[in-house]
């Protein structure tokens, strides 16, 4: 069994069954922003090289940025292959996280520049989408190695994203809090406001919104 950590984290069993029945590219699949208030749902596929698996692939909440951002040098220097997709607020608000999720999933999968034959992916649900063979595994960023990598690639990329529009919106604390509802971005949003990258779903940004035009038609009233 090929171990990616010494320390008993999650390995390459499951993608070398895989391989052992014929199959060439077995794909990881995660996600990044389900539950923030704010900015887009990020998911990455990952075909890690079987001849060339970094050390230290993990859960990427186990891991620093530092961390992730070495073995995503490490992932791009291995021979491995891997897709991203990045599904905005706009599109949340209207098919709903959980079919937002799935659409970036499939998106990242088919992204990839050769076709995956098997795909895992973290958690309970598969994208129905996929006319690839799926398998959902629960907890799989701790269990499988290419799942591991996959969640790295997408946590680094949104939380790219979200240090990015913080310049741009400063107050939230998005550099830091990646747009989770924290006191402080809580706190901000009743100070600053709802801004364009909110989730308008999402009930704490609904409630906010619902305070708003409850006082702008007192306003008007008056």
């Amino acid at each position: 069994m090929a171990r990616a950590s010494a320390s008993g984290g999650p390995d390459f069993s499951r993608e070398s069954a895989l391989l052992a029945e014929g199959l060439v590219r077995v794909c990881g699949v995660d996600e990044a922003g389900r539950g923030p208030l704010v900015g887009p749902v990020v998911a990455a596929a990952v075909i890690l090289n079987p001849e060339s698996i970094p050390a230290g692939l993990d859960d990427s909440k186990k891991l620093t940025s530092q961390k992730r951002q070495t073995l995503i040098e490490k992932i791009n220097h291995s021979g491995a292959i891997h897709a991203v997709s990045v599904v905005s607020a706009q599109e949340i608000d209207r098919i709903n996280i959980r079919q937002a999720t799935l659409l970036a999933m499939t998106q990242a999968v088919n992204g990839l520049v050769h076709r995956a034959e098997y795909v895992l992916i973290d958690g309970r649900d598969y994208p129905p989408a996929l006319d690839v063979p799926c398998e959902a595994v629960i907890k799989g960023d701790a269990k499988i190695v290419s799942i591991a990598a996959a969640s790295i690639i997408a946590k680094e990329t949104r939380d790219a994203i979200m240090k990015d529009l913080d310049q741009h919106f400063p107050g939230y604390g998005w550099a830091h809090n990646s747009g989770y509802p924290t006191r402080q971005h809580i706190e901000a949003l009743n100070t600053l406001g709802v801004t364009p990258h909110h989730r308008r779903s999402y009930a704490p940004v609904k409630k906010i919104l619902a305070q708003t035009r409850t006082v702008q038609a007192r306003q008007s009233g008056d």
